[in-house]
């Protein structure tokens, strides 16, 4: 779909508003505290899978007889963590996301933090949340780099395993958005059998239940024997305390201009005009993610597949509301590639999958929905020649003819995205991306000069000085 001349000043200039509503408000409001995890949290031990559980700080129901433990009243429940937001994320946007009732404790963290890393939780001990979503390394699988994650009996599935870091915040859940909340998500990766494979909601907590610590625990937070939601819900709620800001790039906008390096200033510039990256990844207090949480078709998919042909197949076995289907399909089969058709049946989803937040994008390669782009030069590449033509390309989708300089400067860009808590992690991820630079499948320089392809006219070249000084934002 082309966008008209009038369509195009009027799309800029209300990305202008709240780009420039954006910097004000972390400009000229109290800048949240740095990082850090909520005081339960920081002195707490990583649990080892076999490690005996502390008891949770429940007033009475601890000591309650098990057969006939009450529902902890009002007074009794923990008291919700106080929330430390770093720098880049806005106390709106955690009111936001946080609905009422699902507010973490730190006994409930505690116990999602136990469960996330315990690999009991698989049919045969051997895959945890965490091993798929490693703590240490933004929460993905970094296991050899390979494109996508190795469940049970290094079983792969199809997708790539996208960071859990702030998925809090994200309108829906997994590439496709096939489940709309972090409980959602947490029940689906147990019983994928190409992920954690276990057979049924009972299984997982008939085998759960005969663990001594967890059963206790349970009991004590929410009065009565475990259950699978109970189980979802306290990893939803250690999930819901992996918020991520406290970049370079968050320094840089609140007003420190050596925070990020001149490559990047110029890498940002670009980012805002000519790569046209904020189409999709805009940014601004109210939604920091770098996501506009939709659902695009960018030509990734087309690599592989003949679409239309895929999605008449899919039609046939396709069962309206049957998310655990929906979950199979996506990881095991070839159908995966259709990606948000899967759970809409609309055509205008065929191949579209969810702009991802682009927070800590430094350190969360491999990259795309199959993780078939190895680096962030990869990246740029698909998107310069405009992706891979295909009968249900998004309208945005163009060729961006931008130089090998100015592809080195948004990269630099990118990398100021990554968590201050992972600057060493990533450092070394850009030396382990640079080395590989000069190796670019996706590179053609015809299709993106346009001596080759129809992908129309490339952008204008952009005002590379600073936005904030010109007031653009």
């Amino acid at each position: 779909m082309e966008t008209s001349g009038g369509k195009l000043l009027a799309t800029l200039a209300a990305a202008g508003f709240l780009a420039a509503f954006g910097v004000l408000a972390v400009l000229f409001s109290n800048a949240p505290p740095p990082f850090s995890l909520p005081q339960a949290t920081q002195t707490a031990q990583p649990a080892a899978s076999s490690a005996p559980l502390p008891p949770p700080r429940v007033a009475q129901a601890s000591s309650a007889p098990a057969p006939s433990a009450p529902a902890p009243s009002e007074s009794e429940k923990p008291a919700p963590l106080k929330s430390s937001l770093p720098l880049g994320i806005s106390p709106q946007i955690y009111s936001i996301a946080v609905p009422p009732g699902r507010e973490p404790s730190a006994p409930l963290v505690a116990l999602g933090e136990k469960l996330f890393n315990d690999k009991r939780l698989s049919v045969d001990d051997t895959v945890a949340c965490a091993t798929c979503h490693d703590p240490a390394k933004g929460f993905v699988d970094h296991r050899d780099n390979k494109p996508t994650s190795a469940g049970v009996q290094d079983q792969h599935g199809q997708r790539n395993a996208p960071t859990v870091l702030n998925a809090m915040f994200q309108a829906s859940q997994f590439w496709d958005g096939r489940a709309p909340t972090l409980e959602d998500q947490a029940k689906l990766p147990i019983l994928n059998p190409v992920e954690m494979a276990q057979k049924s909601p009972a299984d997982v907590v008939a085998k759960v239940a005969k663990i001594p610590e967890y059963s206790e625990a349970f009991k004590a937070l929410f009065g009565h024997d475990l259950t699978y939601d109970d189980i979802a819900a306290a990893i939803a709620a250690f999930e819901r305390i992996q918020y991520s800001g406290n970049s370079p790039f968050d320094r840089f906008l609140a007003g420190d201009p050596q925070a990020i390096s001149e490559q990047a200033k110029r890498g940002w510039a670009l980012f805002q005009g000519k790569g046209r990256c904020s189409n999709c990844h805009a940014f601004n207090s109210i939604s920091p993610l770098f996501s506009d949480q939709k659902f695009h078709n960018i030509g990734i998919a087309a690599h592989k597949q003949n679409f239309a042909e895929l999605a008449r197949k899919a039609l046939a076995i396709l069962k309206t509301g049957d998310v655990q289907q929906i979950d199979e399909l996506a990881l095991q089969t070839e159908y995966s590639e259709l990606g948000r058709f899967l759970v809409t049946k609309n055509p205008g989803d065929i191949g579209a999958f969810k702009s991802e937040t682009l927070r800590n994008i430094g350190i969360t390669a491999p990259y795309m929905h199959d993780g078939s782009l190895a680096t962030l030069w990869d990246v740029m590449d698909h998107y310069n020649k405009g992706g891979v033509p295909n009968p249900f390309l998004d309208g945005g989708m163009q060729r961006l003819a931008l130089s090998e300089a100015e592809i080195d400067d948004m990269v630099a860009f990118l990398f100021t995205l990554t968590d201050d808590r992972f600057a060493d992690f990533n450092k070394a991820e850009m030396e382990r991306q640079t080395a590989l630079k000069n190796n670019r499948p996706q590179r053609e320089t015809d299709v993106a000069e346009g001596r080759k392809g129809e992908l129309g006219d490339a952008p204008v070249n952009p005002d590379l000085r600073n936005p904030a000084t010109i007031g653009v934002f």
